[in-house]
This record gives C-alpha cells, sequence and structure tokens, in this order.
C-alpha cells in the first residue's frame, strides 16, 4: 500500500505541484515586470501589484498543499 501511494506522490503529484509552483512563480515575475515597465501608468501599475499578490498567493497555496501531501503520506505509511 505504501509503495502505491509513494509511487503515486512521486510521479503524480510532485510534479504537478512543482508545474503550479513554477507557473505562480511566473505570474509574480510577470507582475513585477508590468509594474516596474508600467510606472508611470497607475492602470498597469495597479495590474502588476495584484499580479503580485497572485503569484505570492498561489507559491503559498502550493507550498501548503506540497506540506499537507506529505503529511498525510507520512500518516498513511505510519499505520
Amino acid at each position: 500500500m505504501t509503495d502505491i501511494i509513494n509511487k503515486i506522490e512521486d510521479n503524480v503529484v510532485d510534479p504537478i505541484l512543482v508545474l503550479l509552483f513554477a507557473i505562480a512563480f511566473l505570474v509574480f515575475i510577470w507582475g513585477v515586470f508590468t509594474y516596474v515597465v508600467h510606472a508611470d501608468d497607475p492602470t498597469k501599475r495597479s495590474e502588476g501589484g495584484k499580479g503580485m499578490i497572485y503569484g505570492v498567493i498561489g507559491m503559498f497555496i502550493m507550498f501548503s498543499v506540497f506540506g499537507i501531501i506529505n503529511l498525510i503520506a507520512s500518516t498513511v505509511q505510519g499505520l
């Protein structure tokens, strides 16, 4: 049972989490880029700020999900 859970975690869940974290990081970087390049336009600067916030929230969620999954996996392995 634990071998199956480990294989699913290693081959399915972890790559998906890494991909989603990378997307959140790119959203953050795009927000920083938009904020800096369009510093004179308040509308674009606001959009850039929102992108940075969404990116940070996304990265936080991915870190949290990664921790929760590892906690569940270690709990199941202990049974």
